[in-house]
C-alpha cells in the first residue's frame, strides 16, 4: 500500500494565502497571525520540500517555477477539503441556515419580517447570529452573512440588497408645540444622540457631516448622548431624549407607526447592505431562496 508523504497543513494554508496575495502581510491579516509566523511556516514547508517557493528579492514578491506549479494544486486541494468539512458539518442540520447579521438590522428590520419567510419556507430553519464584527465565512460557522459597507467582498458570492440614507429622527413630542414648519436651526435646542461608527472614518454619515451639509457649523457636533449601538440610539429617540441621526432602513417601521418623525429633509448617503456566502456552498439552493425573499422584502 502506498504511503503518502504528509506535509504541514498550516504550511500549505500559509503558502496558498501568500501566493494568492503575493504578500506576507496580507496573508497574515487573513489568517489572523503575525507575518513572522507566516514566514516561519513557509520556510518550514520549503525545507520539507527541498525547494524554494518564492523569490523574496528583489521586490515585489514572486513565485518561483516550483511555487507556480504548486499553487493551483494546493488551492484546489484546500477547496476540496473545505467543502468536505462543510458537508460533514451539515449532516446534523441539513435544513438549517445560520445567518450572521448586524444587531440593529436584525432587530429593526429582519426579525419583524422573518415570520413571512418561515411561513413560505417551513422546510428551512433560520438561525440568526447577531454581531457587529465581520464573521469569517471561511471558518464555516455561518452559512450566509448580511454585511454593511461599500459592497465589495472579493472571493464571495455577493447580492446587493439596499442602500440607505441617514436622516435625523425624534419623538413627535419634541416638536408637538410647533404650529409652523420646523427649521434645521432648531436642532440646537435639543440633545444630539450619537452612536459609534466603526471602520468608516470621515465617510461615516455622522452628525459632524450632517451639520456641515445643513450649514450649521456653529453647533458642536461632538456633544450629546452617546451609545455604542444604533439600536440604543433609536430607542433613546423614541423615548424623547433627543434627536438621533439614523438609517432610514432601521427607523422606517417606527416612523410608519408614529413613534418617530423625520423633522428635516436633509439626508446623508449611507452604505450598502449585501448578502454574501461562499461559492459552491452545499446549501446554495436554500441560500438562494433566502436571498430572493430578502430582495423581495426590500421592495415592499
Amino acid at each position: 500500500m502506498l504511503r503518502r508523504q504528509l506535509y504541514s497543513l498550516n504550511g500549505l494554508q500559509s503558502f496558498e494565502a501568500v501566493a494568492r496575495h503575493l504578500s506576507f502581510q496580507k496573508a497574515a491579516e487573513e489568517l489572523d497571525v503575525t507575518s513572522t509566523a507566516v514566514s516561519h511556516q513557509i520556510k518550514k514547508l520549503e525545507k520539507e520540500l527541498g525547494l524554494l517557493l518564492f523569490r523574496r528579492r528583489p521586490r515585489p514578491l514572486t513565485l518561483t517555477p516550483a511555487g507556480e506549479l504548486l499553487f493551483p494544486r494546493v488551492q484546489k486541494s484546500l477547496d476540496v477539503l473545505d467543502n468536505a468539512i462543510l458537508e460533514l458539518r451539515q449532516i446534523n442540520n441539513p435544513t438549517e441556515l445560520t445567518v450572521s447579521v448586524l444587531n440593529v438590522f436584525a432587530s429593526k428590520w429582519l426579525v419583524p419580517r422573518l415570520n413571512d419567510f418561515q411561513r413560505r419556507h417551513p422546510d428551512i430553519d433560520v438561525r440568526l447570529q447577531t454581531s457587529n464584527t465581520v464573521v469569517d465565512l471561511q471558518a464555516r460557522t455561518v452559512d450566509i452573512a448580511i454585511r454593511y459597507g461599500q459592497g465589495n467582498y472579493s472571493g464571495l458570492e455577493v447580492h446587493h440588497l439596499i442602500q440607505d440614507q441617514f436622516t435625523p429622527v425624534c419623538s413627535p413630542k419634541l416638536f408637538a408645540h410647533k404650529q409652523n414648519s420646523i427649521t434645521p436651526k432648531e436642532i440646537s435646542q435639543h440633545t444630539l444622540i450619537h452612536f459609534d461608527w466603526l471602520n468608516y472614518g470621515s465617510e461615516a454619515p455622522s452628525w459632524k457631516n450632517w451639520l456641515a451639509k445643513a450649514e450649521l457649523s456653529e453647533i458642536n457636533a461632538d456633544k450629546g448622548l452617546k451609545f455604542d449601538d444604533e439600536n440604543l440610539a433609536i430607542q433613546a429617540a423614541i423615548a424623547g431624549q433627543g434627536i438621533a441621526l439614523c438609517s432610514s432602513i432601521h427607523v422606517q417601521d417606527d416612523v410608519k407607526m408614529g413613534f418617530l418623525i423625520q423633522p428635516f429633509d436633509i439626508t446623508l448617503p449611507g452604505f450598502i447592505y449585501s448578502v454574501v456566502y461562499l461559492k459552491n456552498h452545499p446549501k446554495k439552493a436554500f441560500i438562494l431562496q433566502f436571498v430572493s425573499w430578502l430582495e423581495e422584502q426590500t421592495y415592499i
